[in-house]
Formats: structure tokens, C-alpha cells, sequence
């Protein structure tokens, strides 16, 4: 049965992180897409906590933003505090993290779709995929519908089979209150595609009216605040709502073990792989018995609500455990409970089973985003939403696919780590997972990737006439820097004021300034500098863009080197039909692997996990390399 009467181009299922930015960018290169979710209210939800961006993952969120998505600009406008973390550090190391308002967020999710063109929307439950042999044709719904398609997007997060635990009590569910998807997992099976279990955990929500805030240390935003979107349309907060900081301690530790033995975690009843790096609670305790304590960060949902989300309490345990001790932290001896906390179950499907574009190697036209890949996170599921969406749309157009590589983009590290190692456990991306991160910094992804996705159509005019601006001023100030000298009068007193030896004689101001232990804003009052600033309309963007230069462009060439000696390697294809049993002097390990995979280039196969050097080395030589 099928009430609708059009083909669309691209169907997503799903309507989390993945799915909106998935639909939005499908639609907005011109595709006719049709948003199929469970609950319409519940677009883009903020299932676990109400933030955005952290380590990596804010560099991700500003990728999504300069490719022309939405996560950074529903962000903005609905944030409550932000941070740069790790300012510490060197700028390859820093990475914006905001708080949201969790209802806000939704709703400006949902505004922004619907003021989307070529987008439709409908409310239903995904039970059934439509094959036509080796290509998806559309999709079957609980209500019995069939809606036919030229690509399919599957965004189900949790919802795959999905078995909510708290104590001994276990029930469907896809997160609380919603129920679980059944039928596609199934239907996936059949057709050959191999499926896995993952675990996930949220903590509790409790009232925050009921808590002690004066047993904690207040955790406020930064002083003076930034934004995610390189789009002016945003503006940085005015003020800002605080988080707090308190402790588990002993009496809490021993109030959980006593509810080990009633623990879906270790009487057997979970036997799924959960997140090694956003752990529960109880697996904490246990991995790391000999710490006294643990951090938990007391994150306010919104502007105007009491609720509270409780980061770093995830957990299973029954209800009495959870509340007796939970009452035992500082702060929370009255605390009254809006929910507890569960673990969930679900399905995914190992990332191996894809191409880059996020196109599945067994079924033409299906192409999966999020969670159902083996990842954890808003930022890592709404990247991969952007990126299949982007990869539909040229499907249809019957153009090539958009494909980010490791030195071009965090998004291109994080799904050459999917599709090339896959993962056993809930992929989360780390700064320390890009070996070019230095390149790859949340200052400049607007302008290594705008060009790139206002070629293929997605970003707009304005964010590449923005770019292009960006990029004239900050080497026109380059050059300023370069050719202007200063005297040693202007000098001395500023090395003086830090401490720093003094110099007899003029010095060209990029050479000054270049120096590890002096910042930009120790020049700005020399009048020569002063003046260019005022006259070019210089803002903080540029003056930041042209310090990293300064201070870094050594650590930046050798990097650039270093990835052109990998794009070299990415240039050697592999055909698609190359036949590894041929290559007798390939290790047995790497013949498996190889042929699993199928690899697209020899890079991509010098990463696959048991191929080795001198494996790559008989390939190598076997093309004529």
C-alpha cells in the first residue's frame, strides 16, 4: 500500500543528529528528500547531554558549519555557555564546547528543516527496506506504507532492536519513552550484511532546586565568548548560565558495589561493548578501584528549567542503588530524581560494509549515518548525516562522490577510521586520532573545506564570499607584518614587560612577533599597526588565523609535507576488481583483510589493521610502483 505517489530522491530514517544534518544537506543540493521519523517533536534531540563540540568533537562541529550544515548555527542560538577548552595549549590542541538549552535546540532543529525547500516530512516507524536485487528502492512503514526511493539513508541511532536496562528491569525501547525499531535489522541480514550489539548509558536527571550548589565549584563560561558558526547570522552569548563541579567518594563506591550482583553490567544480562571512553559509573569504579573519587559536572538543561543533567553518574543499577548513592555526593543530599539513569542496547552494522561515501559495498544506494555505523556522539553521527546526505544527492545526480581525506578534515579521519579498521567498540573521535591535526584546527575549517562544498553545491555564495575575504586579509596582514619595522624603542619596553632579553638595533615586526612567549595583542598599540588594523577593519578572526601563522607555519609546512607524501600513495588506485589471491607473496592475514575491505587506494590499504609494510611493498611492486 502506498499513499504516496512520488519517487523521492532520498528518503532518511531517522530524525537525530544524523538524520537532520542527513536531510538538510540532501535538500539543500537540490534533492527531493523525505524525512521519515518516529516523533516529529523529537527532531535532533539531545538524547544523553545537552552539549555540543569538546575535544575534536568542536573542530567536527566547525567542519559541519564551513561545509554548509546546521549543528553549529542551532547551537549558537540556543547555547547557554561556551568554552574553549585546552586554550593552554597549542591551537591545534583547542576545541570549542558549548551547553545547549535541550528544548531550544530541538525546536530551532525543527524550524530550520521546515524552512528547508525540497524537504518533506512524515511521522512514522521504519519496519521494512524495499529491494529491487542489488539496489534499494524505498522503504515500508508500521502503518503499512510503501514509499518508493532513489536512495535510502539509514539514521536509527539506538532504535535498532534497541533494550533499555535499569537494575534487573529490561524493556524495548529506543531511548525512555520511545519505543524501539524493529524489521530493519532483519531485512539487512537477509541480504547478506553482517550486524553487531553496542551498549550506550545515561545518567540520571534530577531537580535542581533540590541540590546544594554551595558544596560545589562553579565551572562559568568563558569570559569573553565565541560562537561555533563562521556565519555572521549568529551572534556570541551575552550571558551565560554556570555549571558546577563536585565528587564521588568512598561511601558512594561501596553503596554501587553493593549492587553489583543486581547490575545488567555484571551479572551477564549486558554482554554488548559500551564506550570505552565515556564509561558508567559502576564500570568506573571497577576498572579504577584504586581512585578515591571521581569527576561529576552538574549540567543545567536550559535557560529556564530546573531540570539537571548529572555528567559523569551514567549508570544501570537499580533505582534504590542509584538513589542511595547518589545522595552521597556532595551537594545532592536532597536531591529529588526526575528520571534514572538506564543503559541501552541496540544494533549496528560494522563500518567495514562501506565505501567513503558512506554507500554500502552490498546494496547500490544505501547509505548509512550515525550510530548504526558503531559510533558514539551528536558530532560524530551529525558529520556522517552531512556527509551521506551530501553523497545521495550527487548519487542521484550521477555525479562523483564527495570524499574528505585524513589531512583534509576530522570527518575525513573519522570515517577512514570506520570504513578501514572498524570498531568493536563506540567509535569516539580524538584529537589524537588525526596525525595532521595541526592542519585539521577549528579556526581554519572554514577555509579548507567552503571551497570544496561551495563546489559541489552546498555551501552558499555568502559563506564563500566570507572565505575568500578571510583569506585576502589574513595574508595581506602577513605581508604588513613582514615588511614593517619597528625600532628597538617600540620593542624593548614589550620584551621588557615579559621578561624577555632586549635587542640593540630595528627588527622587521613578523620576527618579533613569531617569538613563542609574545601573543598579537602585545603589538596592536604600535601606531603603524594600530592604523592597519583600524583602516582594513582587522577582527579577531583574522588577527587569530595570522598569530597561528606566525607562531606555527614551521609545524604547518612539515605537516603539509607529510600529507603529500600520503596523497602521493592515495593517487595509487586500487581497481575494484583486483584479485589479491594473484599476489602469492601477500601474508595470509593481509590477503583476508584485503579482500574484506577492498581497499580504493594503496593508502587506505597501509591502514587497514594486518597489513604490513612489506605487504604494501609487494603491492607496490606488483602495480608497477
Amino acid at each position: 500500500m502506498s499513499l504516496f505517489t512520488t519517487t523521492y530522491d532520498v528518503i532518511v530514517v531517522g530524525g537525530g543528529h544524523a538524520g537532520s544534518e542527513a536531510a538538510a544537506a540532501s535538500a539543500n543540493m537540490g534533492a527531493h528528500t523525505l524525512l521519515i521519523t518516529m516523533s516529529l517533536q523529537n527532531i535532533a534531540q539531545m538524547s544523553c547531554n545537552p552539549a555540543m563540540g569538546g575535544i575534536a568533537k568542536g573542530q567536527i562541529v566547525r567542519e559541519i558549519d564551513a561545509l554548509g550544515g546546521y549543528s553549529a548555527i542551532v547551537t549558537d542560538k540556543t547555547a547557554i555557555q561556551f568554552k574553549m577548552l585546552n586554550k593552554s595549549k597549542g591551537p591545534a590542541m583547542w576545541s570549542p564546547r558549548a551547553q545547549s538549552d535541550r528544548m531550544r535546540f530541538a525546536e530551532e532543529w525543527r524550524n530550520m528543516l521546515e524552512q528547508t525547500d525540497n524537504l518533506d516530512f512524515y511521522q512514522d516507524s521504519v519496519n521494512g527496506l524495499l529491494f529491487d536485487g542489488d539496489t534499494i528502492v524505498g522503504v515500508k512503514t508500521a502503518l503499512g506504507t510503501h514509499i518508493k526511493a532513489k536512495t535510502v539513508i539509514l539514521t536509527a541511532g539506538t532504535f535498532l532492536n534497541g533494550l533499555i536496562h535499569i537494575g534487573e528491569k529490561t524493556f524495548g525501547g529506543g531511548r525512555a519513552g520511545e519505543s524501539a525499531s524493529t524489521g530493519i535489522t532483519e531485512d539487512l541480514v537477509k541480504m547478506g550484511f553482517e550486524s553487531g550489539r553496542m551498549k550506550t548509558g545515561t545518567p540520571p536527571r534530577v531537580d535542581g532546586r533540590s541540590l546544594d550548589y554551595t558544596k560545589m565549584v562553579e565551572q562559568p563560561g568563558d569570559e569573553n565568548p565565541e560562537k561555533f558558526s563562521y556565519l555572521p547570522s549568529t551572534q556570541a552569548l551575552q550571558k551565560q548560565r554556570s555549571c558546577y563541579l563536585t565528587y564521588t567518594n568512598s561511601v558512594v563506591h561501596d553503596l554501587l558495589r553493593e549492587g553489583f550482583d543486581r547490575s545488567p553490567m555484571f551479572n551477564g544480562r549486558i554482554q554488548s561493548t559500551g564506550p570505552r571512553y565515556c564509561p558508567s559509573i559502576e564500570d568506573k569504579i571497577d576498572r579504577f578501584a584504586t581512585k578515591d573519587r571521581h569527576q561529576i559536572f552538574v549540567e543545567p538543561e536550559g535557560w529556564d528549567t530546573v531540570e539537571i543533567y548529572v555528567n559523569g553518574f551514567s549508570t544501570s543499577m537499580p533505582e534504590d542503588i542509584q538513589d542511595k548513592a547518589i545522595r552521597s555526593i556532595e551537594g545532592f543530599e536532597n536531591v529529588k530524581f526526575f528520571r534514572y539513569g538506564y543503559a541501552i542496547e541496540y544494533d549496528f552494522f560494522p563500518p567495514t560494509q562501506l565505501s567513503h561515501s558512506l554507500e554500502t559495498k552490498l546494496i547500490k544506494n544505501l547509505f548509512f549515518a550515525g550510530q548504526i555505523n558503531g559510533t558514539t556522539g551528536y558530532e560524530e553521527a551529525a558529520s556522517q548525516g552531512l556527509m551521506a546526505g551530501i553523497n545521495a544527492a550527487l548519487k542521484v545526480q550521477n555525479k562523483e562522490p564527495f570524499i574528505l581525506k585524513r589531512n583534509e578534515a576530522y570527518i575525513g579521519v573519522l570515517i577512514d577510521d570506520l570504513i578501514t579498521k572498524g570498531t568493536e567498540e563506540p567509535y569516539r573521535m580524538f584529537t589524537s586520532r588525526a596525525e595532521y591535526r595541526t592542519l585539521l584546527r577549528q579556526d581554519n575549517a572554514d577555509l579548507r573545506l567552503t571551497p570544496k562544498s561551495y563546489q559541489i553545491g552546498l555551501a552558499s555564495e555568502e559563506r564563500m564570499e566570507r572565505v575568500v575575504m578571510k583569506k585576502k586579509k589574513s595574508e595581506e596582514l602577513i605581508d604588513f607584518l613582514n615588511n614593517l619595522s619597528v625600532t628597538k624603542e617600540q620593542i624593548n619596553p614589550i620584551l621588557e614587560h615579559n621578561n624577555l632579553a632586549l635587542v640593540n638595533q630595528s627588527m622587521k615586526l613578523f620576527k618579533i612577533a613569531a617569538r613563542p612567549q609574545l601573543s598579537f595583542s602585545d603589538f596592536v598599540e604600535i601606531p603603524a599597526l594600530k592604523s592597519y588594523i583600524e583602516a582594513n577593519q582587522i577582527d579577531q578572526e583574522i588577527i587569530e588565523q595570522v598569530e597561528i601563522f606566525l607562531k606555527y607555519s614551521g609545524y604547518i609546512e612539515k605537516e603539509k609535507n607529510n600529507a603529500d607524501k600520503l596523497n602521493r600513495l592515495e593517487n595509487v588506485v586500487i581497481p575494484s576488481h583486483f584479485d589479491y589471491n594473484k599476489v602469492k607473496s601477500l601474508s595470509y592475514e593481509a590477503r583476508e583483510k584485503l579482500l574484506k575491505i577492498k581497499p580504493t587506494s594503496i593508502s587506505q590499504a597501509s591502514r587497514i589493521s594486518g597489513v604490513s609494510p612489506s605487504d604494501i611493498s609487494v603491492l607496490l611492486v606488483y602495480m608497477g610502483r
